[in-house]
């Protein structure tokens, strides 16, 4: 009854004027201030001319931006990013102490989960580092749909990653929806070939689990042949978009002998003009029998880092069209290929190929055991998101959402 009286008081008192609307009547508590979601901290040293205090903010590990469960610790000054540091771990699934306690094809399976996207190269890297080390032939057919299957899958991540940078730029889904509408129709050959649209798991050692379905290889070509239109259509929606010029020109220049002296491959590397792609350097599989080039950047900023995979997905075309088109007859594994009961001779052995995001490397020991006694992967995600806070220091923080988003990770293989 006290408190109905009380408010009755109140609003005859604030209708008569009695009481001032910018006076807090006497039993309404004044709120308490909420604690900032942010840490105000003294300008750095070196930081001579600037005014005011830095703010530290952290981004992730739940932010759309951030590619998953990865965290960014910024210090800002206003908008400007003065220091940054890349946090990971979330994702850790002992992957490569897995790999040492089962056998050597238990650990396939388990390399699909690494770069999710890229699950066919995943298989690729592992499956040729135990034939190096157990001294396996690869048939010729196994070779091509090796080829096959991998440049398709170049062609569907950068596809994927440009859709991803223009959302990330604010460009929200149409460019992402054109690259899942092609992404589709490579996952539906997947899916014919593998049984799987994400984790594949379809190569062994010595050869592919099977061969092709029937009709296979004319639904490929079809789909190959109807890319280049994709790339025209994507390329004039995209390329010279002011916003996007504006954007990504002259932002997050990564300088070459920076990307060399870090380890930095794939398009990344090539983006900051260093000619170096592992297909062509090793020569592995039978890629010395196509014709392509390696497209090379000259400013190393997030849009070259964009016109790199665009440009790769053409030669990447170029391939699967001569690969489709030499395609040979024969079996897809190794007769001499010993699945179960495997036991490499003792030794060690490194095989690496050119990922869609980078070299991807696995390292294994073998003491002529049935499991590995040293696995160790270098996973491309994980090395090129060491020179993020270079390339991100001294530019916005909007501008460091879409450097990182041409870097291009996948968290997966970054925690493993």
């Amino acid at each position: 009854m006290k408190r109905e009286a009380d408010e009755q008081g109140l609003i005859g008192a604030l209708s008569t004027g009695d009481i001032s609307p910018d006076q807090p009547a006497w039993h309404i508590a004044s709120p308490q201030p909420l604690p900032a979601p942010y840490e105000l901290k003294p300008m750095p040293s070196g930081t001579a001319g600037l005014e005011g205090e830095v703010i530290e903010v952290s981004i992730g590990p739940h932010h759309p931006s951030t590619h998953g469960v990865f965290r960014m610790d910024v210090v800002l000054d206003g908008e400007r990013v003065l220091r940054l540091k890349p946090v990971f771990g979330y994702l850790h699934r002992n992957h490569e102490k897995l790999g040492e306690q089962g056998t050597y094809l238990s650990a396939m399976p388990f390399t699909d989960r690494l770069d999710y996207f890229c699950s066919l190269t995943n298989n690729w890297a592992y499956a040729l580092a135990v034939e190096k080390l157990a001294g396996l032939n690869v048939p010729e057919r196994a070779q091509y749909l090796r080829v096959i299957t991998a440049e398709l899958t170049r062609v569907l991540n950068h596809a994927c990653m440009i859709g991803f940078l223009l959302q990330e730029l604010g460009a929200m889904g149409t460019p992402l929806m054109y690259a899942f509408r092609e992404r589709e129709k490579i996952l539906d050959l997947f899916e014919a070939l593998t049984g799987s649209r994400m984790m594949c798991n379809y190569l062994r050692f010595g050869g592919c689990r099977c061969d092709l379905p029937p009709g296979w290889a004319e639904q490929c070509t079809r789909v190959v042949e109807g890319l280049p239109r994709f790339f025209d259509e994507f390329e004039r929606l995209l390329a010279t978009n002011e916003i996007i010029m504006a954007r990504t020109q002259g932002i997050g220049v990564l300088p070459a002998d920076l990307a060399i002296s870090a380890g930095v491959s794939g398009p990344g590397l090539r983006a900051s003009g260093v000619n170096y792609d592992v297909r062509k350097v090793d020569g592995y599989g039978i890629y010395p029998r196509f014709e392509f080039g390696v497209p090379l950047g000259e400013h190393g900023d997030v849009y070259d880092r964009y016109m790199m995979r665009m440009l790769e997905m053409r030669e990447s075309v170029k391939i699967l069209q001569q690969a489709l088109r030499d395609l040979p007859t024969g079996p897809v594994i190794d007769p001499k290929a010993k699945l179960r009961n495997f036991r490499p001779p003792a030794g060690e052995a490194y095989g690496r190929l050119e990922a869609p995001k980078g070299e991807l490397g696995f390292y294994l020991i073998s003491d002529g055991g049935p499991s590995p006694y040293r696995y160790r992967i270098r996973p491309p995600s994980f090395i090129n998101l060491t020179v993020l806070e270079d390339m991100c220091i001294g530019h916005t923080l909007m501008d460091a959402v879409a450097i990182l988003g041409s870097v291009d990770i996948v968290m997966g293989e970054v925690d493993r």
